[in-house]
């Protein structure tokens, strides 16, 4: 294949995008065991945020009388039993899409809230098809853009393509005109799809198949023009890039 243009780095979230979404169905029992309603409203304020800032947020719209860091113990405790008749387990297309990512030339690395572990558990199979650091944590850094696209590999942001089940995280790399590509989950209680679709998320899939080498190279081109989140009415008169 012939490489891409602009973009150098795949940025690709671990738990709803390479793995499936345990974190929408946790959330929601734990929600409803501290007796609050699980709204959108919610649902966008929790994720992808950091454990102590999710706490907060939980403790403050449940009235929960636990502390923070007991409500943190409360999640994992609550994941670990979800987890026992809902095990882990990589999505359809993951392994696909990653070697898609490589065969055009990118560099791609695996990121998530949870520790590296957790990747090493579930993905140490596929480490070579990630590059060094293969997995970054960001749970101390939300939503963690700047950190891996210029702290990390030294790229500005247009040059990344982040991948993300989450419309919070769509939303700042809406502000800060970063390539996004929304993988929301299914669950049924959740609302991210509805939520990325008010934010303007073009490039909106329901599986990783979707993310083909068509739609690379339109992102490609869009981040070359630094047109990413233009309206579509003004894509369709954009130049092409020069050859």
């Amino acid at each position: 294949m012939e490489p891409l243009r602009t973009l150098r780095l795949a940025a690709v979230n671990i738990d709803g995008v390479l793995l499936n979404d345990s974190f929408s169905p946790v959330l929601h029992r734990l929600v409803l065991k501290c007796g609050g309603t699980y709204t959108r409203e919610l649902e966008q304020r929790l994720f992808s945020q950091s454990r102590l800032a999710a706490a907060r947020v939980l403790l403050e719209e449940t009235g929960a009388d636990v502390s923070e860091q007991e409500a943190i113990a409360d999640y994992f405790a609550e994941r670990e039993h979800y987890l026992r008749t809902h095990p882990v387990h990589t999505l359809d297309g993951a392994e696909e899409l990653l070697h898609r990512l490589r065969a055009l030339g990118l560099d791609v690395v695996c990121y998530g809230g949870l520790d590296e572990d957790h990747f090493r558990r579930h993905l140490g199979a596929w480490e070579q098809l990630f590059t060094a650091p293969h997995y970054i944590c960001t749970d101390d850094f939300r939503p963690g853009i700047r950190e891996i696209a210029e702290d990390h590999f030294g790229l500005d942001r247009h040059q990344v393509l982040f991948i993300d089940d989450v419309a919070r995280f769509a939303g700042h790399a809406r502000e800060l005109d970063v390539p996004f590509v929304g993988h929301p989950s299914t669950f049924e209680h959740g609302f991210q799809r509805e939520l990325m679709r008010e934010l303007g998320v073009r490039h909106l899939v329901g599986g990783l198949a979707e993310i083909d080498e068509q739609r690379l190279r339109t992102l490609d081109r869009e981040a070359g023009l630094d047109i990413f989140w233009h309206d579509a009415d003004s894509l369709s008169t954009a130049p092409e890039v020069a050859k």
